[in-house]
């Protein structure tokens, strides 16, 4: 029986040629699985809280009443057992205007109400002139009431701020400016309004700026992957705080090379067609 080289070539190197370019495209799959597939750890939040399945006591930041500056605005409503007594006062409460987004409803803002002068006072209807920058919403709640006896018969009295703004922007998903219906607000509660961080947030270097009353601006820098933050005397927001937070760097890599991906990607599949064409 005569050697045929041909019979060899055709009968072993097939085999060897099919594994090869299975192999190719093995690797290219798992390539383009890998460049897909990102880093999960880093869009967890408070990874230090160890998992239990009983409740453990978590400790917060302190929390301070905001205090009323000049330029604030502020719905007074004042009730009396005779309605219509109040009802130049109150009317100037709940008077929608153009603005952001209101957190709770999406509707206009409602900034009408009482402005604190430059003096730090505000003018009311029936009752005058009262001074009450440099007080909490409690505070002036009873110095407007201690003026509204003189007016009215047991009058009860409310007070609250309608401009109490914070700003997110940055990597979240709805940036903008709140205006939110409670003093108590949160860091967490800001960027629930904003929807969330995006996946390209960095949640290890959220930046808080701060104007403080002697009218000096503050920033501070807090990791959200840390219960640390909670108990941060910045967890709670003053009105007017700005929440910035800033993008990964994978973003900025992922914008730069989104063309040279591409183009590896089509040259990848571009090359495993050709050698499907060739070998088969």
């Amino acid at each position: 029986m005569r050697y045929d080289p041909k019979f060899k070539s055709s009968s072993t190197f097939k085999p060897m040629k099919k594994t090869a370019f299975f192999t190719f495209l093995f690797l290219a799959v798992i390539c383009m699985f890998l460049c897909s597939c990102g880093n999960t750890k880093k869009l967890i939040y408070f990874q230090d809280i160890p998992e239990a399945k009983a409740a453990a006591p978590v400790a917060l930041g302190n929390y301070s009443e905001p205090i009323i500056q000049p330029d604030d605005i502020l719905a007074i409503n004042i009730n009396t057992t005779d309605p219509a007594a109040t009802v130049s006062i109150n009317s100037r409460n709940g008077v929608y205007v153009n603005g952001g987004s209101n957190p709770q409803n999406g509707s206009a803002n409602p900034l009408a109400g009482y402005l604190v002068d430059k003096n730090g006072n505000v003018e009311v209807p029936v009752i005058g002139t009262i001074k009450i920058a440099g007080l909490t919403t409690s505070q002036a709640r009873a110095a407007i009431k201690d003026r509204a006896n003189h007016s009215f018969i047991d009058p009860v009295v409310d007070v609250r701020f309608s401009n109490f703004k914070v700003t997110v922007i940055g990597e979240v998903n709805h940036p903008a400016a709140y205006i939110i219906p409670n003093e108590q607000v949160t860091l967490l509660d800001a960027i629930g309004y904003a929807g969330d961080l995006t996946i390209y947030g960095r949640r290890t270097n959220v930046l808080l700026i701060r104007k403080q009353a002697d009218g000096k601006n503050v920033s501070v820098r807090l990791d959200m992957t840390k219960k640390e933050m909670l108990s941060s005397p910045y967890f709670y927001l003053k009105q007017n705080d700005i929440v910035y937070v800033e993008p990964l760097k994978t973003k900025v890599l992922n914008n730069d090379n989104n063309l040279v991906k591409y183009l590896s990607l089509a040259a990848t599949l571009f090359t495993a067609a050709l050698l499907a064409h060739r070998y088969w």
